[in-house]
């Protein structure tokens, strides 16, 4: 079943891939509402309501059922449950067993293990004996993770001595965790993909990811690696999908070892970050492209139109004062993307800058000029 344009979208979450979906979805007709436990939102401010509950308060779940044609979501974290009660009163995408699997670092990896796409060396961690027995297992360094809410670098440590694993469970509360080899990459590149209820499917090329205190600085578009490689990465999004059997969007992220192996990293069901490029670059933005996959309509081109980079603003971007518009405005194929957000915290995301070029090395340096006039230097 489609929902064409003048049907009700329903997100759950309220942050900045909410909004950036909402603005797609208001171009197309789409009536949005949000549902999310906060109020006066980043995706909240562009919406026609914006609904401010707990996730799994059954009473304000049927209220928002009844406002919407279909739902979807723009963050993982959010309850299972909550989807599962949603899904007995209106169509959910993406389905709830994605989310259960995503947000889930060790039944991530178990079923990526067990479609045989190559992962990170991994063992379950549920007690001190466990723990041991990995690190004997596995072999130093390591990184020890909690299994769920993690995100830019929380809810990990890295051991890189033995006496440290102990300390390292404790720091994570001695919960359920993951314990995994400690990749000395070369890079880490990201595949964004969309696929329908009939099983059409379109990527957009890998991108490469560079990170700055485990937060996404840079994203450039495309990846410099080989065809063979690209379209190895291609295949195995497309493998995870089919499996999923999903409907939605997906981003898979990859380690490229220093030997030249290509390792799934991390899988988020919804737009992602290193996808914020396409909104200028790409025939079809991500965010266009998740709401024509969970709406039912022909998916859209992610033919790449312009080598392209993406830099992240953080609340430090604003730590002497507001921070210099103008000058970073004055220069040509700069686009500038500000989320609502009032409060400029150091390492909050506040916005991002997209450059254009001949090339992504023009591109890239186009970005460090737009960010540096930013923070007047």
């Amino acid at each position: 079943m489609s929902y064409q344009p003048g049907s009700r979208l329903g997100i759950l979450g309220s942050g900045q891939l909410g909004r950036m979906l909402a603005l797609v979805a208001k171009r197309l007709g789409y009536s949005v509402v949000i549902y999310s436990p906060d109020s006066d939102t980043p995706a909240g401010q562009v919406a026609d309501a914006e609904i401010t509950a707990d996730y799994l308060d059954l009473d304000t779940l049927k209220r928002f059922a009844s406002m919407v044609d279909v739902v979807t979501i723009e963050f993982e974290n959010i309850p299972v449950d909550a989807l599962k009660a949603l899904e007995a009163m209106v169509p959910v995408y993406p389905q709830p067993h994605v989310l259960e699997i995503a947000q889930n670092r060790l039944r991530e990896k178990t079923f990526l293990s067990e479609l045989g796409i190559p992962v990170v060396p991994f063992q379950a961690v549920r007690s001190k004996a466990e723990l041991e027995a990995g690190v004997r297992k596995i072999g130093l360094p390591l990184v020890l993770k909690t299994t769920g809410f993690g995100y830019d670098g929380k809810g990990q440590v890295k051991i890189t001595q033995a006496e440290e694993a102990l300390s390292a469970y404790q720091a994570l509360g001695e919960e359920v965790c993951i314990l995994e080899q400690f990749i000395n990459l070369e890079r880490e590149i990201s595949v964004i993909a969309a696929r329908s209820d009939s099983g059409e499917f379109v990527a957009y090329r890998p991108v490469e990811n560079r990170h700055c205190n485990h937060i996404l600085d840079v994203t450039l578009a495309p990846a410099d690696m080989s065809p063979v490689m690209e379209q190895t990465a291609t295949n195995i999004t497309r493998k995870i999908m089919d499996a999923f059997d999903m409907r939605g969007l997906l981003c898979v992220e990859f380690f490229i070892t220093r030997e030249g192996y290509l390792l799934v990293n991390e899988m988020a069901p919804r737009p992602h970050n290193s996808g914020h490029y396409t909104i200028e670059a790409a025939v079809c933005s991500q965010f266009e492209q998740q709401l024509r996959a969970v709406c039912g309509l022909p998916l859209g081109s992610a033919r790449l139109l312009h080598p392209a980079a993406m830099a992240n603003l953080l609340g430090d971007v604003w730590a002497d004062g507001e921070p210099g518009w103008d000058a970073c405005l004055e220069l040509d194929a700069v686009y500038l993307h500000l989320y609502g957000k009032q409060d400029a915290k150091p390492g909050r995301k506040m916005g991002h800058i997209t450059g254009l070029g001949n090339s992504v090395a023009e591109a890239e340096a186009l970005v460090a000029k737009a960010k540096a006039r930013l923070i007047g230097k």
